[in-house]
């Protein structure tokens, strides 16, 4: 299993690169409205990825990703949290 890149910012296509890296799949393999439960990424993977998202400076917890099952989902809510902490 790969982990995550620590070193790069937040935005859509480290997610992408992140989530790929867990299931050992291409980037460009995972589209913006997957299903990534469906993709194999169980709830484990989520903790893992939510833990190393959560050490760029957002509050992110398994709870707000686990309301959504796509990228799409997940970025809306990693920009609605980055907005929160821009303003706070």
């Amino acid at each position: 299993m790969n982990t995550p890149a620590h070193d790069l910012p937040l935005d859509l296509e480290r997610m992408r690169a992140d989530v790929a890296g867990m299931l050992g799949e291409a980037p460009e393999t995972i589209g913006d409205d997957d299903n990534l439960i469906d993709l194999g990424l169980d709830s484990m993977r989520v903790l893992g990825l939510v833990l190393a998202w959560g050490n760029t400076g957002i509050a992110l917890e398994f709870s707000h990703l686990a309301e959504h099952a796509t990228l799409a989902g997940w970025w809306g809510v990693v920009q609605r949290l980055q907005g929160s902490a821009a303003r706070a």
